[in-house]
């Protein structure tokens, strides 16, 4: 499964998922500074399965009937690697399930 993390994600966080995901970063596809609309449009276009952010404000920034692709939000008090770790098992669930054109939020 190809997954795509935001900008604001930590680059490391990647390596938390098992060798069946293939992760890339916003900036390892050369889309840094693309808008939310665009990079989700991009991503499905390049085969990904999934969008991971932190951002919280992409499901009011964005028309959820038209997404491109599933959009998963990380809920945790900071952006930083040692906080989203741990919400991975759940984002691995969600992933796991019956998964649709949809945002889903994950937190600890």
């Amino acid at each position: 499964m190809k997954l795509l993390l935001d900008e604001s994600v930590p680059r490391r966080l990647g390596s938390s998922f098992s060798d069946s995901f293939e992760v890339r970063t916003v900036q390892q596809m050369g889309w840094a500074g693309a808008k939310n609309g665009d990079l989700l449009r991009m991503s499905a276009e390049h085969g990904f399965d999934a969008f991971l952010t932190v951002d919280q404000g992409i499901e009011y920034q964005q028309n959820l009937v038209g997404l491109a692709l599933p959009v998963i939000i990380m809920i945790a008090h900071r952006n930083r690697l040692q906080e989203l770790q741990p919400l991975v098992p759940e984002v691995v669930a969600v992933l796991s399930g019956n998964l649709q054109k949809s945002i889903y939020r994950v937190s600890a």
